[in-house]
């Protein structure tokens, strides 16, 4: 959900800034816009003045390539500048509410991720002296604050310090004063900041895919720190302006997960990747016939105690909740509910020093599952967190963490990442079972070894399957809705299915347990109505035949994801899709794998961008 980047040094800032964007265009947006600085021509006396620096602001609603080519017309040869891409929260998107904003006379300039909670009650106090808003959103507000403050001190990092005491909420903020050319200040509170150092100057960006061309050495601003950017270096300071030495992190992934690497769109590249990740997140984690999770952070006799877990989580992460609930409660015989991280806060869960909490959040910033987290620290939890994010807040804020090793997901509709925040979740799920005594060591090595086999599923499957996936997708390409249903895990899986759907092709979809039909989805059925089913071989396959049949009689196009083999449920279905025999826990690994697919074909289908879906943010940075 919307992106920063900045830069000061020796270049032409305006190139850099658009590439950034470029590679923040993942994280959803509705405009972009930059702010660069412009040095009058000097005199041509040596007695005259100085140049005079001032900012230029080009805003442009829409895609960053239209940004591009505003910019490709401009003669601007700065090197200095922010830039952001916006999603709309406060106020429409529009060209007044893009991203630069502005102080009155034009000499600071913003931008911003998070939101000011308090922003009304501040811009009326501003507005009665004297300021003048030019936007509808709430990071104006930041504007207009660092202005009085600037007034006061002429100091840009005493006057950021002071505006953000006077700001309720979230921000990652970049602020340029053209009374002090080629700085920018930096500050951080619950919205990611990255900084890096390159050869030719310093940058900042809100994910370090904007930096991996400069830098693979970063900084990860910590809440409540601030930084000064300048071409000749950079430093750090904490809320009272004292110097501090952050931590560098160096970054090891490779650039070219950023890029599409030969496939038509990034979802169908991160699709075929999930077999790396069902590996990469599995290594090492099994040491001498053991689980071994270096970063559980919680010792045995913690979990030992464990008599109550809850899964928090929002959207696809939610529904990986869903999943593991079975596990938790069937292998370590404790009770699990899984909650969306939004309500959880609001209401009064039971929590006591014996219970769990787990977070699931891919990008580790999720405003409400890290909301949830605090509180429940605050109620003596102890916290988990499944992220795909080193040193994201989740992983920090956390007791212990599991990393799913999916790399950088640039689709904004989550599809290896899912599978990442499953298999660790299942490893989390085996780990309580060891360590509460219900399975035994040679269990555990069965049941880990049997989770990595689905790695080489998800290649016959992808494989094999594709003309079937095609063809089913059809029948759904001119439908105004669809139903998921299945029983046991596989309503979890229909959850995530209906989701991934909606997501890229903006069919409307709904998932229900298969048993819940006929008291009142069946009411929809008609002659060919689409109707996805799970219906692999579990324990309840039989009741779903049966409630199978009742979408058959009234007309429904029935699609179906089967076990391979199953003649059977050829029978009642109109297309089938077969994944492999596996154990029915492992099950939503695999059957996932072919709704992802068919929710890319029939997107396509529908013409629909797949990587870059309306209206979404590939992370939620905000309640």
């Amino acid at each position: 959900m919307c992106g920063i980047v900045g830069y000061t040094g020796l270049d032409a800032a305006k190139d850099i800034l658009v590439s950034g964007l470029k590679r923040l265009e993942y994280r959803g947006y509705d405009s972009a816009g930059v702010a660069l600085e412009r040095t009058g021509a000097r005199g041509a006396h040596a007695a005259e003045p100085a140049p005079a620096t001032t900012i230029d602001v080009i805003r442009r609603v829409g895609k960053v390539s239209g940004l591009e080519s505003e910019l490709a017309g401009i003669d601007l040869a700065s090197t200095c500048g922010i830039g952001h891409t916006r999603w709309a929260t406060h106020g429409k998107p529009s060209q007044d509410n893009a991203h630069p904003h502005t102080s009155c006379d034009g000499r600071i300039a913003i931008v911003h991720n998070g939101i000011i909670e308090n922003f009304v009650e501040l811009r009326s106090e501003l507005e009665s002296r004297g300021h003048t808003f030019r936007s509808e959103t709430d990071t104006e507000v930041f504007a207009h604050l660092i202005e009085e403050a600037y007034a006061a001190s002429s100091d840009l990092d005493a006057a950021v310090r002071e505006a953000c005491t006077r700001v309720v909420g979230a921000y990652g903020l970049a602020v340029m004063c053209a009374d002090e050319p080629g700085v920018i200040v930096v500050a951080r509170k619950d919205s990611p900041i990255i900084i890096g150092r390159g050869e030719r100057g310093s940058y900042v960006a809100s994910d370090v895919i904007a930096l991996i061309d400069a830098t693979r050495d970063v900084v990860v601003l910590e809440d409540g720190q601030f930084a000064r950017l300048t071409p000749q270096g950079i430093s750090y300071t904490d809320d009272a302006g004292r110097t501090i030495e952050p931590e560098i992190t160096h970054v090891d992934w490779d650039v070219d997960v950023a890029e599409k690497g030969g496939y038509p769109d990034f979802m169908l590249k991160e699709i075929s990747e999930q077999p790396r990740v069902v590996r990469d997140t599995l290594v090492g984690r099994m040491r001498g016939g053991e689980l071994d999770i270096d970063e559980l952070g919680l010792s045995y006799e913690e979990l030992d105690i464990i008599d109550r877990v809850y899964v928090i989580a929002c959207g696809t992460s939610f529904h990986a909740g869903l999943i593991v609930k079975n596990m938790i409660e069937g292998w370590a015989r404790i009770p699990c509910e899984v909650e969306a991280a939004s309500e959880f806060r609001y209401r009064d869960p039971i929590i006591t020093p014996s219970t769990l909490v787990v977070a699931v959040s891919q990008s580790g910033e999720t405003a409400d599952t890290l909301a949830a987290i605090r509180d429940a620290r605050i109620r003596g939890a102890k916290v988990f967190g499944i992220t795909n994010v080193i040193g994201s807040p989740v992983a920090r804020e956390a007791d212990g963490v599991i990393y799913t090793k999916a790399n950088k997901e640039i689709a904004v509709a989550s599809t290896k990442s899912f599978i990442g925040q499953v298999v660790s979740l299942t490893l989390l799920a085996l780990m309580l079972g060891q360590v509460k005594g219900k399975l035994t060591c040679g269990q555990v090595r069965m049941l880990f070894h049997e989770l990595g086999d689905t790695a080489e599923q998800i290649q016959w499957i992808m494989d094999t399957q594709g003309a079937a996936i095609r063809e089913a997708a059809l029948a759904c390409k001119d439908a105004q809705s669809a139903l998921f249903v299945g029983r046991g895990v596989g309503s979890a899986i229909c959850y995530e299915g209906a989701l991934k759907l909606k997501e890229v092709s903006y069919l409307h979809a709904e998932a229900y347990a298969a048993g819940e039909m006929k008291h009142g989805p069946i009411a929809l059925i008609e002659p060919g109505f689409p109707v996805i089913a799970v219906t692999t071989r579990s324990p309840v396959y039989d009741k779903t035949v049966s409630n199978l049949k009742e979408c058959e009689a009234r007309g429904a196009e029935i699609i179906a994801v089967a076990t391979e083999g199953d003649e059977e449920i050829r029978a009642i279905a109109d297309h089938v899709i077969y994944i492999p025999r596996v154990r029915d826990c492992f099950s939503p690994i695999t059957a996932t794998v072919p709704l992802q697919l068919l929710a890319r074909e029939v997107a396509l289908l529908r013409d629909c961008n797949v990587d870059q879906p309306r209206n979404l943010a590939k992370s939620v940075t905000v309640e």
